[in-house]
């Protein structure tokens, strides 16, 4: 347990380091070049961060068993100190069998490079039901407490003690990457003796500056804007938006007051637990206070003689427009109106244009947040057809492409399920393995050109409904995502079949056959459903239009002659 002195910031002769010198590096890369490795993925990586600067002090390394047991168990390590969260490094089966007590096993980025050596003193298969159960009390029985897992979670896991060789690198806003311990002496110096970890989750506006200040007044301490940001690739705008916001945000603060540090921390969505957790993250970065939302407060509070920090109730702020200010909701005069924002309501204002009100965030905050995410008349988005062969999906979709490209303000991009296979895909076969890789790469390609505020049609047959599922959720992230299903009935399709494909189909020459020897999963999501018998591809792309308007990813700036 870290102690605190006079002055209130938690002592830093608790915190571990686990970096080695340069000398003991060069000789553990030595011995790990003939060493089993593993490429870390995205969480890992945090992890081994957290536990490399001492944000996750006490811990030496990734969990053994002993310790993941009684953490699940009791919130405890195995030699009973306060610990909620499981730190572990989950692996294949493959690596597990091949490693020995004894072990050193190197830890390497994307990139190979190493960073870190573990001495294997545990290997064990781990109940993930159970686990969910423990962090998110899921029934074991529900495979949703599974998903909710940390991602990439494997069952199989290997601990022991950490050294690490150098840190993973952050290449954007590295003045806002402070270890721990560069964090307690940038504060030191400053002389705050008392500070509040505002633990954001998104961009902050005018209510929760008024709550930060507020909780500085009251406590007579300094507000660190500290959020955690684990979980968010460097290539994700949200990112860089989210920085910018928090920056613009700090400016708004009177001198001396308020500063900010990026915690590489990959939330795990485990409610008290992590609240929990994080608020030892937050003492560990020298932090003596730590705001919380009421609903997680009690056990850190219940805690907090014990890890050292304090927690304070992150009280709703609400504006009352007859006295120009926020005040908590419970302070609120008899009698004023009060008003908000939801952050449905904002997300609504922002994809259709509309005003957000001064007195609910800054200027530049607002510029931030339409600047990423701009209405939907000016993202890119991503039509996709799907249907059985001959149901009209490359006909429409040329018939669509021509009336996008008339108003000439997107760029439009046509993936045709032919075309692609020939340039794209030209070396796969038609087994479903293949047929759903074929269908990534469409996915793939289509979320860069959505990424850029583009447009692509994609008009695959993409007869599973999962593979269909992960396209939207590559897609989504960065524009809109229109499913178009054509429901022509399987007969009408074989009655269009100039290839003679459905005949080869039904008389065994040509295997796995979409309809015929092969199932096709209608989906139950599609934003647009057309039966196109007895109906135009002219008429049919209209369809899809009207869609588009009414969803406002077209305006009345968008004029398509109909010829």
């Amino acid at each position: 347990m870290l102690t605190a002195d006079p002055a209130g910031i938690p002592s830093a002769s608790g915190l571990v380091d686990l970096r080695v010198t340069p000398a003991r590096a060069a000789a553990l890369l030595a011995g790990l070049r003939t060493a089993r490795s593993v490429d870390l993925g995205w969480r890992q990586l945090c992890d081994l961060e957290l536990l490399a600067t001492g944000a996750c002090s006490p811990l030496t390394g990734f969990m053994t068993r002993g310790d993941y047991d009684s953490v699940c168990a009791h919130m405890r390590l195995a030699h009973g100190t306060l610990w909620p969260m499981p730190i572990t490094l989950d692996v294949n089966e493959d690596l597990a069998s091949a490693l020995t007590r004894g072990d050193m096993l190197a830890l390497r980025d994307a990139e190979g490079v190493t960073l870190a050596a573990l001495t294997v003193e545990d290997i064990w298969r781990a109940d993930l039901a159970a686990e969910a159960e423990a962090l998110h009390g899921t029934s074991g029985r529900d495979p949703a407490g599974v998903a909710a897992l940390p991602d990439s979670t494997r069952p199989w896991r290997v601990g022991g003690p950490v050294e690490v060789l150098q840190l993973p690198i952050h290449h954007a806003f590295r003045r806002r990457w402070r270890t721990p311990a560069e964090l307690r002496a940038a504060l030191a110096a400053r002389g705050w003796t008392r500070v509040i970890a505002f633990q954001a989750s998104g961009p902050m506006h005018r209510a929760e500056r008024e709550l930060t200040l507020r909780a500085a007044r009251d406590l007579d301490a300094s507000v660190l804007i500290h959020p955690a940001v684990g979980l968010v690739p460097p290539d994700d705008p949200d990112f860089y938006m989210l920085v910018r916001c928090w920056e613009h945000m700090l400016a708004t603060y009177p001198d001396g007051v308020a500063d900010l540090n990026l915690v590489p921390l990959a939330p795990r969505m485990a409610g008290a637990r992590e609240a929990l957790w994080r608020a030892i993250v937050s003492r560990n970065y020298g932090c003596t206070h730590v705001l919380i939302p009421p609903d997680h407060a009690a056990p850190v509070k219940s805690h907090a003689p014990e890890i050292g920090i304090e927690a304070v109730s992150a009280r709703r702020m609400m504006f009352v427009p007859g006295l120009d200010a926020y005040l908590p909701h419970d302070e609120v005069p008899a009698g004023q109106a009060t008003r908000d924002l939801s952050p449905a309501e904002l997300r609504a204002l922002l994809e259709n244009g509309g005003e957000i009100p001064d007195w609910f965030s800054f200027p530049s905050i607002v510029r931030e947040l339409r600047h990423t995410h701009p209405p939907r008349s000016c993202q890119g988005f991503t039509v996709f057809f799907t249907g059985l062969s001959g149901s009209g999906k490359s006909t429409i979709a040329n018939a669509l492409l021509v009336r996008l490209m008339q108003c000439a303000r997107r760029p439009v991009t046509l993936l045709d399920g032919d075309i692609v296979r020939k340039h794209l895909s030209s070396e796969l076969g038609f087994s479903k393995e293949h047929r759903d890789l074929n269908i990534r790469r469409i996915g793939y390609v289509a979320s860069e050109i959505t990424k850029a505020g583009a447009v692509a049609i994609c008009c695959p047959i993409a007869p599973y409904d999962q593979v269909r599922q992960e396209v939207r959720a590559l897609i989504e992230p960065h524009g809109g995502f229109v499913l178009t299903f054509l429901a022509t009935p399987l007969e009408v399709c074989e009655q269009r079949d100039r290839k003679g494909l459905y005949a080869k189909a039904r008389a065994g020459t040509i295997k796995q056959f979409t309809g015929i020897s092969d199932p096709y999963e209608a989906p139950l999501d599609a934003e647009v459903a057309i039966d196109t018998t007895g109906i135009s591809p002219d008429d049919a792309a209209d369809r899809i239009v009207a869609y588009l308007r009414q969803e406002r990813y077209l305006t009345d700036l968008d004029e398509y002659p109909n010829e």
